[in-house]
């Protein structure tokens, strides 16, 4: 056997341990993070193609459907809605792949799983004061299918006040909703009255709707609507 060597190992904090000059070190952490990157991009890209319709390169309504029931969110909740909004989607019930990747990269969602979780914390951010109109306002637009379009449809524009103000502002939602569906002024709403809706829910006591000024700058469908609500109830 060869003699042990008289001299101290030293110890492992010591410059005598050969360790990787700081560029290799920080090439190795570089490529680790483009290969995690890589790897959540590829499972999104995944995630994308399970729903898209190959033909088309897109999601589009029946897999918008799928996703739903594979997550068990309903197709008109509004978190599915919010998704849309944070995709920054331009077509009503298509996602196209730039969309999705967007989206999922910024709800940091690669998994099916992870997507649902993510739900809860992306209606919290819709339903943030500074969010919220951007996103009702967005609702809005989504709705708009043709090009050119102006406004939406009263039958249409009563399920999407349900949608996305029934569950903050049920009564005024309800009143509004029967008020449109009995008057025979406006077959569509535009993006003014849309607006308007929001205002008036958030600004206006009800039902008693003591604080409404018909002198402001209300859209005159509510002056209607105000107007109908006081008759009905047996008000002047």
């Amino acid at each position: 056997m060869p003699r042990a060597s008289k001299r101290k190992a030293a110890p492992a904090s010591s410059s005598s341990v050969t360790a990787p000059p700081p560029d290799q070190s920080r090439s190795r952490t570089a490529k680790a993070t483009s290969k995690t990157r890589l790897k959540e991009s590829d499972q999104i890209d995944n995630l994308f193609d399970t729903y898209a319709n190959s033909s088309l390169g897109q999601i589009d309504p029946e897999g918008i459907e799928t996703l739903c029931s594979d997550m068990k969110v309903e197709y008109t909740d509004v978190r599915i809605l919010m998704l849309a909004w944070k995709m920054k989607a331009q077509r009503q019930g298509y996602f196209t792949k730039d969309e999705w990747q967007a989206g999922m990269k910024a709800l940091k969602a690669n998994t099916l799983l992870k997507l649902v979780k993510a739900l809860s914390e992306l209606k919290k951010e819709a339903e943030a004061p500074q969010n919220f109109e951007d996103f009702y306002s967005f609702a809005f637009k989504y709705c708009l299918t043709e090009e050119k379009q102006k406004g939406v449809d009263i039958e249409s524009t009563c399920e999407l006040l349900k949608i996305v103000l029934g569950y903050q502002f049920r009564s005024q939602v309800d009143s509004l909703v029967e008020y449109l569906k009995v008057q025979k002024d406006y077959k569509v709403i535009n993006k003014d009255q849309w607006m308007g809706f929001l205002r008036f829910c958030k600004e206006i006591s009800f039902p008693d709707m003591a604080n409404y000024d018909e002198n402001q700058a209300w859209p005159l469908i509510l002056d209607n609507f105000v107007d109908w609500k006081k008759q009905k109830s047996g008000g002047r």
